[in-house]
């Protein structure tokens, strides 16, 4: 199906990790700074507080210092939207999430679905509410959101796009058939199939480390793709902590993490 909504952003967009100092403290200006190094090797996005940045370990306060930050080294006229992942267990606390991140300067929210409930329905219709004209994005995450968004549902949410993180072609391609909004693949493993089969852009963890490589594979490069076989996996063990080891490497960050 082609999307009838405008995507808020096409490409490779970045699920940012979030920098603490050694003492577990926040670095809001180190995270920062990494969203603009990887902003110049091509990012079309940046993802606050989702899983590979932590987001379940980062306090309310803590959420909205380090969008401040990230707002402010990165401008609106630098054309690269910020999206705040403001999913939580109940309708109420994503809303109210939701809210402080427009308040602070968002460009739009990813919402993962409610916690044990197969009905996300109410619960987008919550957040949209406190949203106000950001768009919303929802968000299919089972391995931190059970069970996660049903096909079946997708279509009847009230959303302005969808993320799948699940590494499965054949859903993917069943939600492009079925969703008129954009869709953006969480998977590094799937860049190759997801961009030539009409995806809208990723969110990805893997694009901290390797972000060059994750926007060629999303191109259709089948090579590129098998060459990020390896950076996908080590980025995974006992996540986040490969991953930053990964970043590290690469951009001299703290390794510190408070999950894991």
């Amino acid at each position: 199906m082609v999307s009838t909504r405008q995507p808020v952003f096409t490409g490779v967009g970045v699920s940012l990790i979030t920098v603490f100092h050694g003492d577990g403290s926040l670095d809001a200006r180190r995270t920062a700074d990494l969203a603009c190094q990887l902003i110049d090797l091509g990012v079309k996005a940046i993802i606050l507080a989702d899983a590979a940045g932590e987001g379940p370990a980062l306090s309310a306060s803590e959420r909205q210092q380090l969008l401040d930050a990230v707002r402010a080294a990165v401008p609106r006229s630098a054309a690269v939207p910020i999206i705040a992942a403001t999913g939580c267990a109940s309708a109420g606390q994503a809303a109210r999430l939701t809210k402080e991140a427009s308040d602070h300067g968002a460009d739009a929210v990813l919402v993962h679905s409610p916690l044990l409930r197969a009905d996300g329905d109410s619960y987008y219709r919550e957040v949209a509410a406190a949203a106000g004209s950001l768009p919303v994005l929802a968000q299919h995450h089972p391995g931190l959101a059970p069970p996660g968004i049903q096909l079946p549902e997708l279509p009847l949410l009230r959303v302005d796009g969808y993320e799948d993180v699940a590494a499965d072609a054949e859903r993917l391609l069943e939600t492009l058939e079925i969703f008129d909004g954009p869709v953006y693949t969480g998977s590094s493993a799937m860049l190759s199939l997801a961009g030539p089969a009409g995806a809208a852009g990723a969110m990805l963890a893997l694009a901290n480390a390797e972000p060059e490589r994750c926007a060629t594979a999303f191109g259709g490069d089948g090579s590129e793709q098998r060459g990020l076989a390896r950076g996908h996996v080590e980025a995974q063990v006992d996540f986040p902590e490969g991953l930053k080891a990964m970043v590290a490497r690469r951009f001299g960050t703290s390794t510190t993490v408070r999950m894991g």
